[in-house]
């Protein structure tokens, strides 16, 4: 088009420089004829050159309607970990067991090759027990001796790299998406041994557990705003609920996630449905939230035959408030529930030969001959346990000075059910009974109930400063959680283990060098000192770690008294 009008316009100028020339056949004719000839070809360079440029423009437009960012990070870590105690044991009601085994139903406990003989034969003090009276009620059964143990990793070097998409579909709608790859160094496997639930790779913790050199997606949504012109907008995906305020600011990062990260550190599909309620109070950034999510699906691609399942959907729903936010104050309120809370997540791992020596004594005999090798086993929940609420208030300030302060506040509620799985039910054990496996050949335990169904509340204290130092920025922090506080922030990609679901105390001092604007070297340090067992998840109940310790209480997992992360790492933005 463009080289069109440039034709027509020389080719006017040539006509009128013709009739011109035609009519006034003058030297001073002849020399304006001249001047109009050179007249005509610099513009007709300039268009030449104009022409260019706006086609290069038009392809940069059309070729690069998606816009992509992201970040890259190397880290060294420092991993020490104090007093790591396993003393398994579970609950067993012994008195149903006593009147299975005189009734006759496990066979007879002289002959050897009868499901009771055999269980005596191998568990001698066991037999000693029965036969003196002492089991009675429900009791432990250990499992294995008890061990502790201190270990050092002194170097783990892991990888993170975060590729983020933007795209403007239309004047109101957008599209956002986050690749990521997290990786440790020298492994790919995508699994790990499953000694934590840290370890436990599953859809919600993806994004925070090393898995290999893999981009998986972490977010994909989009967004609808100033629906037929009001102040409501809509979004639906893979939601943004990672590194929410004030989790960011050990990040260095802008505000990564809508909910509290104190509460909420875990990705979960659904949708969110907003509206900007600072247009009608006139306080600047105010919003009021409704999101929706499902946290996992139990029928489609589970693990049993089709239809005959146990599981059931778990739902999420609430609210999340912004009740400031004016680039100085910034206060936010969260409340939200979890409906049919499962005793796990569909995922894989890679099953510890140790619960192989317990669970599985005939795969064990095989393991033995390879004993390097670790099979691969996808899981998923064996039932409903609970469900959960989680609440909190959150309040940042950003000073002119440049010192960033915040404090939060959350709690959280479990009301159990009375379901429990081999882990146990919501926030307690299960009790196990004796029975005969399907060839009526071997006398198995199976969980039954939990052994408390009553409601627990829990809460968590999360304060933290940073203020501006030579070179960068030096900050602290501290977190502390209650018995009973269960956050959903698994995917926080510290590897000892999120530290804001930690049931005890964590301090946190790290110092950030700005090498430039998108460059940065953050030196840090994490010590957490742990109070109760099963810091991250909903399933068992909390034991004492100095009782574990002592051997007066038990841990299907094992489980750490102190430990500490020294760690270096470099970010670059691009």
């Amino acid at each position: 088009m463009r080289t069109l009008i440039s034709i027509l316009v020389a080719n006017a100028l040539f006509m009128s420089g013709q009739a011109f020339a035609a009519a006034n056949n003058t030297q001073a004719d002849t020399q304006k004829m001249a001047e109009l000839k050179q007249q005509l070809t610099d513009i007709t360079e300039q268009l030449d050159e104009l022409n260019s440029r706006v086609d290069k423009t038009e392809r940069h437009t059309s070729l690069d309607r998606l816009e992509i960012t992201g970040d890259f990070r190397t880290k060294a870590h420092s991993l020490h970990y104090r007093d790591v105690v396993w003393n398994p044991a579970i609950n067993v009601n012994f008195n149903d067991f006593g009147a299975k085994a005189m009734s006759g139903v496990f066979g007879m406990p002289n002959d050897p090759n009868s499901p009771l003989g055999k269980m005596m034969q191998a568990n001698p003090d066991l037999a000693a027990a029965f036969q003196n009276g002492m089991l009675q009620g429900v009791m432990p059964y250990v499992l294995a001796p008890k061990s502790v143990q201190d270990i050092d990793n002194d170097i783990f070097y892991t990888t993170r790299l975060r590729l983020n998409l933007k795209a403007k579909v239309w004047d109101n709608v957008s599209f956002a998406g986050r690749l990521s790859m997290y990786k440790n160094w020298g492994d790919s496997t995508g699994v790990q041994v499953f000694d934590s639930w840290r370890s436990f790779t599953m859809d919600g913790t993806s994004s925070g557990n090393t898995s290999g050199d893999w981009l998986r997606v972490e977010r994909a949504y989009f967004d609808w705003k100033n629906i037929n012109g009001s102040e409501f907008y809509l979004s639906i995906g893979r939601r943004p609920s990672t590194y929410g305020p004030p989790s960011h600011y050990r990040e260095n990062e802008l505000r990564g996630g809508t909910p509290s990260g104190h509460l909420v550190n875990f990705n979960f599909d659904g949708a969110t449905l907003g509206y900007n309620l600072g247009e009608l109070t006139g306080i600047e950034g105010q919003i009021v939230r409704f999101c929706y999510g499902q946290g996992f699906e139990s029928q489609w691609g589970n693990g049993e035959m089709f239809g005959d399942i146990v599981t059931k959907d778990t739902h999420l729903g609430g609210f999340n408030i912004d009740a400031i936010n004016d680039g100085t104050n910034f206060l936010q309120f969260t409340l939200f529930g979890a409906k049919d809370v499962n005793d796990g997540f569909k995922g894989t791992m890679a099953f510890p030969t140790q619960l192989a020596g317990i669970f599985a004594p005939t795969m064990y005999q095989d393991m033995q001959k390879f004993d390097n090798f670790n099979f691969v086993t996808r899981v998923q929940p064996s039932g409903v346990i609970g469900d959960m609420y989680l609440g909190g208030i959150g309040f940042a300030r950003e000073e002119a000075n440049d010192i960033k302060w915040f404090a939060s506040l959350g709690w959280t509620r479990a009301e159990p059910n009375g379901n429990a799985g081999m882990f146990g039910g919501m926030l307690s054990d299960a009790v196990f009974e004796a029975e005969l496996n399907s060839t009526g050949t071997e006398i198995i335990m199976v969980p039954k109930t939990s052994d408390d169904t009553d409601t627990k509340d829990g809460y968590g204290i999360y304060v933290g400063i940073q203020i501006p130092a030579p070179y960068g920025k030096f900050g602290l922090e501290y977190n502390y959680g209650s018995e009973y506080w269960t956050p959903f922030t698994q995917a926080q990609d510290d590897p000892i283990g999120s530290k804001l679901a930690t049931r005890g105390h964590v301090g946190e001092a790290y110092y950030i060098f700005d090498i430039n604007p998108k460059m940065f070297i953050k030196l840090a340090g994490l010590y957490y000192d742990y109070e109760y067992t099963g810091s991250g998840t909903p399933v068992g109940a909390p034991q004492k770690i100095d009782d574990v310790l002592a051997g007066s209480a038990y841990s299907m997992l094992p489980v750490v008294d102190k430990a500490f992360d020294v760690n270096a790492s470099l970010t670059i933005n691009f």
